[in-house]
């Protein structure tokens, strides 16, 4: 990974690499990511209570999360920013203690509207709004603590980005069903099999991998990513459930 990170770094025109990860390694390596060339880290974490932690991820500690982003932080990862998933019913209730970490220390919170993808077998009986926290309702939530004010956004993301009064962090809000950015979207995929998909919510790809295995130029592959770029849909339909052949965890995200 490091080797990787370093590799990367020397490449001119990259002028930024972010990491996002589980974090229950950070510790451990927050300070060899950051030689290598990391500038910045993003950390999963659904949940601030262990039992819950371990019931939504299935592994790790989350006292080894926590400590990872402190190790973050020292290391020079700035800013660590967590991504929580908000889901009805499983941690929703916890939205307003993730709010409250950005007023008590400098922690950068985003909030995540739960997407749904399932396969065929799952579409029949799948409720989307079982699980879907709007943003419009998370906002509602967090501003028993106090109004929140527009803050400068930070890492060219689709994250809106706010603070409470006298916060030292920030709350970030990224809204795929409620309020989708389609038209604002500037990002590709590239898969960890070496696929480019213009869009995380659709199964068309255009392969990378193989075209440079049979000795690609430079401007073969750049013509590549141009005809993926082009391909970027105007819209997506997350908000009634997108059947997909791959999930995040086949497609590396």
């Amino acid at each position: 990974m490091t080797n990787l990170l370093a590799m990367l770094a020397r490449i001119e025109g990259i002028d930024d690499i972010s990491l996002t990860t589980n974090g229950v390694l950070l510790q451990r390596y927050a300070d060899e990511l950051k030689s290598a060339g990391l500038r910045r880290v993003n950390v999963s974490l659904d949940s601030l209570r262990s039992d819950r932690f371990h019931r939504i991820t299935r592994v790790g500690d989350l006292d080894d999360v926590l400590r990872g982003i402190e190790a973050a932080r020292q290391a020079g990862l700035n800013p660590v920013k967590t991504n929580t998933v908000v889901m009805r019913g499983t941690n929703d209730d916890e939205v307003l203690d993730f709010a409250r970490l950005t007023i008590e220390g400098e922690w950068h919170v985003r909030f995540i509207e739960y997407m749904p993808f399932f396969n065929e077998v799952q579409r029949s009986t799948f409720n989307v709004q079982r699980l879907l926290v709007p943003v419009s309702e998370m906002k509602q939530r967090i501003e028993t603590l106090g109004e929140l004010e527009p803050s400068l956004s930070s890492g060219g993301g689709p994250a809106k980005y706010f603070r409470l009064p006298g916060a030292r962090g920030t709350i970030g809000f990224i809204s795929p069903v409620s309020e989708h950015f389609c038209r604002a979207c500037n990002r590709l995929r590239l898969t960890a099999d070496g696929k480019l998909r213009p869009c995380l919510f659709s199964d068309e790809e255009i392969d990378l991998r193989e075209p440079l295995r049979r000795g690609a130029t430079a401007d073969d592959i750049k013509r590549l990513i141009q005809e993926a770029a082009s391909r970027k849909p105007e819209g997506h339909k997350l908000r009634a459930g997108i059947t997909c052949e791959r999930f995040m965890v086949q497609i590396g995200g």
